[in-house]
C-alpha cells in the first residue's frame, strides 16, 4: 500500500514512487539527482530526463533527455510512449527525473496541479519512479505547497507544509489524507475539479482523513456540482464526517457525493 513519507535522500526511491523534491536555491538539478539517475543502470531502469534546455553533462547516464517544450504530444502521452518502450526493450521500469520550470508566459495553477496528478496516476499504476524537481529559485513557497499536496512522498531541505494530500490508491481510487479545512479547502477543490475533469466517478478513500471542516464540505459540494453527470465517493468517512455532512444540508440529490462507511 503506498502512503505518504517524508525522504531523506534519493537513495530511497522505489518503484511506485512520485516525489517532490525541493531544491534550495543554489542547487543544481542535476548535481543532486546525479545518484537518482546512476542508480537506474544498477537496477535495470530506463532513464528519462524531463526539462527545458537541459544538456547531457551531468546526465550520461540517461537513455533520452526531453526538452517539454518541443514535445509532439502531451507529457503524459511522452512518459506513458517511454514506459511502454522500456518494457519491450527489457528494462525493469521506467525512471523519470522532471525538472519543473515555470511556463512562460505562467500557467494557470490548475495546470500544474493536473499535470502533476497525470504523473502521481502513471507513477502509482505503472510503477515508474518519478522525481519532480523543483528549485526555490524559481517557484514561490505558496506554489510549492499546492505542489506538494498532489505528492505522496516529500524530499528537500524545506519541509512539506500541507496540510492534506491526495494520491493515488488502487487502480479505481484517490486517498485523502491529512486536514482540510477552511486554509486549504479551495485548493482541496481545485484538486477534486481537476480529477473530475477527467472521471465520472472519484473515489476519495478518507480512512486517513484527520478534520473536515465546513469549508472543506462546502468545496467538496461545490467541485460535485461543478461538471454534470460526475459523483464523488467518499470512503471510510467517519460517522461524525457523514453526520456533518447531512446536518450541513449536503446530503441532498442536487450533490452528487456519495458517504459510505
Amino acid at each position: 500500500m503506498r502512503a505518504p513519507r517524508t525522504l531523506t535522500t534519493l537513495d530511497e526511491v522505489d518503484t511506485g514512487d512520485h516525489v517532490c523534491q525541493v531544491l534550495d536555491r543554489t542547487e543544481d538539478v542535476i548535481d543532486r539527482s546525479r545518484a537518482f539517475v546512476a542508480d537506474g543502470a544498477l537496477h535495470g531502469d530506463k532513464v528519462l530526463i524531463v526539462g527545458p534546455g537541459l544538456q547531457p553533462r551531468g546526465s550520461e547516464f540517461a537513455q533520452l533527455v526531453l526538452d517539454p517544450a518541443r514535445l509532439d504530444v502531451s507529457l503524459l502521452a511522452a512518459v506513458r510512449r517511454e514506459a511502454a518502450n522500456a518494457g519491450r526493450e527489457g528494462f525493469r521500469s521506467l525512471r523519470v527525473l522532471h525538472h519543473v520550470r515555470p511556463a512562460s508566459p505562467a500557467k494557470p495553477a490548475g495546470d500544474l496541479l493536473r499535470s502533476e496528478l497525470e504523473l502521481e496516476e502513471f507513477a502509482a499504476d505503472t510503477g515508474a519512479l518519478v522525481v519532480c524537481a523543483y528549485s526555490g529559485a524559481d517557484w514561490d513557497p505558496s506554489t510549492l505547497d499546492q505542489i506538494a499536496c498532489v505528492h505522496p512522498h516529500h524530499l528537500g531541505s524545506r519541509p512539506a507544509s500541507t496540510a492534506f494530500r491526495v494520491y493515488r490508491a488502487g487502480r479505481k481510487g484517490w486517498a485523502v489524507d491529512g486536514i482540510v479545512d477552511s486554509d486549504g479547502a479551495l485548493l482541496f477543490g481545485t484538486v477534486l475539479c481537476t480529477l473530475l475533469a477527467h472521471a465520472a466517478t472519484v473515489r476519495l478513500r478518507c480512512h486517513a482523513l484527520e478534520f473536515f471542516d465546513a469549508a472543506g464540505m462546502r468545496a467538496l459540494a461545490d467541485a460535485a456540482r461543478h461538471l454534470p453527470e460526475r459523483k464523488v465517493i467518499l470512503e471510510g468517512a467517519n460517522e461524525t464526517v457523514r453526520l456533518a455532512w447531512k446536518l450541513s444540508g449536503f446530503a441532498v440529490p442536487d450533490i452528487p457525493v456519495v458517504m459510505a462507511p
